[in-house]
């Protein structure tokens, strides 16, 4: 488990906002509990839980920034 800044990815980064609107819109319209809140506590509650405490615990030099402004 991670405690504190998480390094940045540029890759990462630009792949996350690149996959983007279609390919959510074609799975919600697909898979009929895509993208619903607490989704992820049904199909994986240990991996939920994990994410839970790493989010919590965890932060990115983006967030960083944002509190400075």
């Amino acid at each position: 488990m991670k405690f504190g800044m998480r390094r940045p990815s540029i890759k990462r980064s630009i792949k996350a906002r690149t996959t983007g609107k279609a390919k959510r819109a074609v799975k919600s319209a697909l898979i009929p509990g895509y993208g619903k809140k607490g989704a992820g506590w049904v199909k994986n509650p240990k991996k939920a839980a994990y994410n839970k405490v790493y989010n919590k615990t965890s932060f990115s030099l983006w967030d960083l920034l944002k509190k400075l402004k």
